[in-house]
């Protein structure tokens, strides 16, 4: 049996009440890292519970975002149920929420009185546009900062329409930033003996990180990016191909090296020699060009031959794939990038393993999400309540 290695956040406890993604998923990755994560749902069951796909009456979502996590239900819009929330809150490290601001204040959990109940409490707060500003109180989604933010305006191809992703992107980066505005907290205030702080993240600031230097694009040079398709306005050549048995390949030359190996790799040497091409604005502005010749070579081979070609060549070129060609890719299953889980409900099921990776003190996945309210007890018990007070919380609807 290998010895246990010891998870980085062994030892951290973290309240998770918020719903559906931005919130949630930041206890996800805590949790994968070893964090004891309580996730606290309604009686009637979390919002996943019920959304998209299911098995069995199952929610698949829900077993890979509350990986993890144990779950108790509790009712907190209720005296009794802050009440539980409140003592939950005395020992914990972390709170993390994504209601619409005003609603903590509203059941007496303002950053205030959090801090006054338990000074090192760490509280994340995610929601649509952040907790001020003239668009605080509406309702935000992902959905609304893919829009706002600019993403979708240059996402699709020239003569079509703005194109929303088909997944949640801004509540996946949010949740990515929220994890590590955690961090540095947990850093901030175990390293420097400083109090715990409230963190305040909007859906549509974190994916205007990733969207590059636009406003500053903007700002000096009066440049608004606009819908390319597959292509990039700054890099060439750069686009997906389509291969002679209709799969498709994507090509990635930005260095010059690379594109000089992808023109010869489609015996054009003489585009890769073109004074035209030496620098990358030259190949983006000879994009047709370019993409022209790449496309003739691979359209006259199968996917396997033009990745088989391409590789013989050192460039950066692959497939594009679906869900079940990615799993069978063999670089996937090498690295377990997906990996099975034993589910007490479902039995063994597959799920995206934990990322990143650290050699020294990996994380796990310990199990799925779990069947709705299966730990209530043993938190409750665990914070002063005995078995006729849980009793009593059962029977009047609270938990």
């Amino acid at each position: 049996m290998s010895e246990h290695k010891q998870m980085p956040l062994e030892g951290v406890r973290v309240i998770d009440i918020g719903t559906l993604f931005a919130g949630p998923w930041i206890a996800t990755y805590m949790a994968d890292f070893g964090a004891d994560v309580i996730k606290i749902e309604h009686p009637r069951g979390d919002s996943l519970r019920n959304f998209a796909s299911q098995k069995d009456g199952v929610s698949l979502w829900w077993k890979l975002a509350s990986r993890n996590k144990k779950s108790i239900t509790c009712n907190i819009s209720s005296p009794e149920g802050q009440e539980v929330l409140r003592k939950l809150c005395e020992n914990a490290d972390v709170l993390v929420e994504n209601f619409r601001p005003g609603t903590m204040e509203r059941w007496g959990f303002s950053w205030e009185s959090l801090h006054a109940l338990n000074p090192k409490l760490i509280l994340a707060r995610t929601s649509g546009f952040g907790q001020k500003g003239p668009y605080a109180q509406r309702p935000g989604f992902g959905t609304l900062a893919e829009a706002m933010s600019g993403f979708a305006h240059i996402t699709g191809f020239p003569d079509g329409p703005p194109t929303l992703p088909p997944f949640a992107l801004a509540d996946g980066i949010s949740a990515l930033c929220g994890t590590y505005a955690v961090m540095m907290a947990l850093y901030h205030r175990d390293v420097h003996d400083a109090p715990g702080q409230e963190i305040d993240i909007a859906i549509y600031e974190p994916i205007t990180m990733v969207l590059g230097p636009q406003p500053l694009e903007y700002d000096q040079l009066g440049y608004v990016q606009m819908r390319t398709g597959n292509a990039i306005p700054f890099a060439a050549p750069r686009n997906a191909y389509r291969c002679k048995d209709e799969r498709y390949v994507v090509i990635s030359a930005s260095a010059e090296n690379i594109f000089k190996r992808v023109m010869r790799a489609v015996g054009r040497e003489d585009l890769g020699d073109d004074p035209r091409m030496v620098t990358q604005a030259g190949r983006v502005e000879n994009m047709a060009e370019l993409d022209g010749a790449i496309q003739a070579w691979i359209s006259e081979h199968t996917l396997e031959e033009t990745i088989a070609h391409f590789e013989k060549h050192e460039c950066a070129l692959g497939p594009i794939y679906d869900v079940a060609q990615f799993m069978a890719d063999p670089q996937v299953q090498a690295r377990e990038t997906i990996t099975t889980v034993e589910d007490e409900e479902l039995g063994p099921i597959k799920m995206q393993n934990v990322i990143p990776r650290l050699n020294g003190s990996p994380g796990a996945i310990r199990w799925a999400g779990p069947p709705m309210g299966k730990h209530t007890d043993e938190v409750l018990e665990g914070i002063g309540y005995d078995d006729s007070a849980i009793s009593a919380l059962r029977d009047k609807g609270i938990i």
